[in-house]
């Protein structure tokens, strides 16, 4: 999309000019997680709940994205629509997008192909809230992983991939979603796609390879076309494998528990996709050096020191 198109959708330059308050900088994309990942810079994610005024609250996070728990929380859609709404209502962020990306978690699981076949409704009416992606729990088998990646597509999205099949998105999905982006319906829809597997794609689609019937699949989950993202969630990792704590002697990383997380990593490394981890402020910039290319529990002191260290010019 060329400069002139992009100013010329009027929910978009609209947007674009309230950035101007705020920032010099012009977004080059809707999903700031996604503008920086493809730009080769690390992303730090915090934390989202409630409805519009939590979402107004939240606009000025000092996260790239926020993930929007609903995995063990309501699973409810209202407040969702809410919370989008007050995000755009208190932003844009610093860095001019029109709200950070946010990405949800939803008790729909990986675990085999017929329970994600019958509730792949639920990542899709989470999609129509505006969000810009899906972290799927208990990734554990390849063709559930497919049925997700086909519910957050449209049949005529590009490029065709035979192993997914044809996208499940409907018309009518567009409509709240694009007012939430800022863009016309149409637009909204030829991006409405998970990156990296659609270049121009706005969605963020990850997994959590999180107990060992998931890692036993690492390799074949992470190479899914469309996933973005994964991380071994520890707190899971660690039940199934009856290390509920996670530590061995000297409260160190138990071998079994780094070994999961190395497989898991590796897994990413190999699929080209990035690999999400706790950061602290005194291992960020080690973590970085590794590789991970999301840093979870990142307080804003971590998260500045990360991006100062990787140069980032995008202003946060």
């Amino acid at each position: 999309m060329t400069r002139k198109e992009f100013l010329a959708t009027p929910l978009l330059s609209a947007a674009v000019a309230s950035a101007a308050k705020t920032s010099s900088y012009t977004p080059k994309r809707v999903n700031k997680a996604v503008e920086l990942l493809a730009a080769g810079q690390p992303i730090y994610y915090g934390g989202g709940h409630g409805g519009y005024e939590e979402g107004k609250k939240a606009a000025q996070t000092h996260a790239d994205y926020l993930n929007y728990e609903m995995e063990h929380g309501a699973l409810d859609f209202t407040a969702l629509r809410g919370f989008m709404k007050g995000l755009v209502d208190g932003g844009p962020t610093k860095s001019g997008h029109r709200t950070p990306g946010v990405i949800a978690t939803l008790p729909v699981l990986g675990i085999d192909e017929m329970h994600m076949r019958a509730n792949f409704w639920v990542v899709q009416q989470a999609l129509a809230c505006g969000i810009h992606g899906i972290l799927l729990c208990h990734a554990r088998e390849p063709e559930a992983i497919k049925w997700m990646v086909r519910a957050a597509r449209y049949p005529h999205a590009k490029p065709v991939v035979s192993e997914l099949g044809e996208g499940l998105l409907g018309n009518g999905s567009q409509g709240y979603a694009s007012e939430i982006w800022g863009v016309s319906r149409e637009e909204y829809q030829r991006r409405a796609d998970p990156w990296p597997l659609n270049p121009d794609g706005e969605f963020l689609l990850g997994l959590k390879v999180e107990d060992k019937y998931c890692l036993a699949n690492a390799e074949k989950v992470t190479a899914v076309p469309g996933i973005g993202f994964a991380e071994w969630g520890p707190g899971d990792m660690g039940m199934s494998l009856n290390l509920p704590d996670g530590h061995g002697p000297n409260r160190s990383l138990h071998p079994e528990m780094r070994a999961a997380r190395a497989r898991v990593r590796d897994a990413c490394k190999k699929n080209k996709i990035a690999f999400l981890n706790t950061v602290r402020e005194d291992d960020v910039e080690e973590i970085i050096k590794e590789g991970i290319m999301i840093g979870a529990g990142a307080s804003p002191e971590t998260a500045n020191k990360g991006r100062r260290f990787t140069k980032r010019e995008m202003p946060w």
